[in-house]
């Protein structure tokens, strides 16, 4: 017995988790400390988790890289799972595109449709009197007349 007012039916040895006499309790400090710190790991983590499929899309250079975010974002306030499975989904799988072909066909029509207008009229090659003579004038030389195009019913 080390203390002169300690109680003859005490122990020899108090544990250190019991409180002291002065007031100060290192159990209650260390458990403090510990949840606050376990709290801010849980929430980093959460808030981790929830970025995953934004970070996945991100990285991928995703098309629907906005829509992923505005799931992720979703999942998060309402807590409803199946938005943040449905971002994790689309951020993991690209949706081919399917008009791709389309847009690369039209493409190709107007870009020959440019290649024709920048050629402009040829002279013809047979030969012909040239444009500012007078034989240019009769109607033997005179350029073949387009027919208009046939209307056709949409």
């Amino acid at each position: 017995m080390t203390e002169p007012n300690a109680h003859p039916m005490a122990a020899g040895h108090i544990p250190s988790y019991v409180t002291a006499s002065d007031g100060s309790d290192f159990l209650f400090s260390f458990m403090a400390v510990f949840t606050l710190a376990l709290i801010l790991l849980i929430g980093v983590a959460y808030f981790t988790l929830h970025a995953l499929p934004e970070k996945m899309a991100h990285k991928s250079n995703h098309p629907q890289f906005q829509l992923v975010g505005i799931l992720a974002l979703l999942a998060l306030f309402t807590h409803n799972n199946i938005f943040w499975v449905a971002a994790i989904l689309m951020a993991g799988f690209q949706i081919p595109d399917l008009a791709a072909p389309l847009r690369s066909i039209a493409e190709a029509i107007r870009g020959q449709g440019r290649q024709g207008k920048a050629q402009g009229p040829q002279a013809p090659r047979g030969g012909g009197p040239e444009p500012d003579s007078p034989e240019a004038g009769t109607p033997e030389h005179a350029a073949p007349a387009q027919a208009a195009p046939a209307a056709e019913g949409h």
